[in-house]
């Protein structure tokens, strides 16, 4: 496996696979959440929002993307954005085909962007996770990757 720099004739690899890598998570998300919010949340289903949201990371001039590649096939990408007023590298979104997960191509792509982080002059890491059942493979990769955990409670309600 090797880690390349993000070509556009991916996306739809990636939109395709990234699909299918997190709908355990918005399944899980549903149930933890209450139902009208995750509604007014996603009120076209969180598909829409979600291709929207990997086109818009992989066609921002700001972000920075890469793809872990096995015999040409694309496997996996990561995100990452640099907050350079803060010396912070963000990892701002991942996924891993679901063929392919629990192999190391998601820590190999963590260890790729923080080695990049590192390299372009950033002091800290930073990841966002969710804490429900669907998110916990990723806190599992994260924290043997040594991240540490900032509890935060964040709280919603419908108006």
């Amino acid at each position: 496996m090797r880690i390349e720099p993000y070509e556009d004739s991916q996306l739809d690899t990636i939109k395709s696979f990234s699909l299918r890598a997190w709908s355990p998570v918005f399944d899980s998300i549903q149930k933890a959440m209450d139902i009208e919010v995750y509604r007014s949340f996603y009120p076209d289903g969180w598909h829409v929002s979600q291709l929207n949201a990997v086109e818009s990371v992989c066609t921002t001039a700001d972000i920075k993307v890469w793809v872990a590649i096995d015999s040409d096939s694309t496997l996996g990408f990561v995100a990452v954005k640099l907050h350079s007023e803060s010396s912070m590298g963000e990892i701002y979104m991942i996924a891993v085909d679901p063929d392919y997960q629990r192999q190391g191509i998601g820590a190999a792509l963590v260890e790729f962007a923080l080695n990049w982080m590192k390299a372009a002059g950033m002091s800290v890491a930073m990841v966002e996770t969710g804490g429900d059942p669907g998110h916990a493979p990723a806190r599992c990769t994260y924290e043997k990757l040594g991240f540490g955990l900032l509890p935060i409670a964040r709280y919603f309600k419908k108006l």
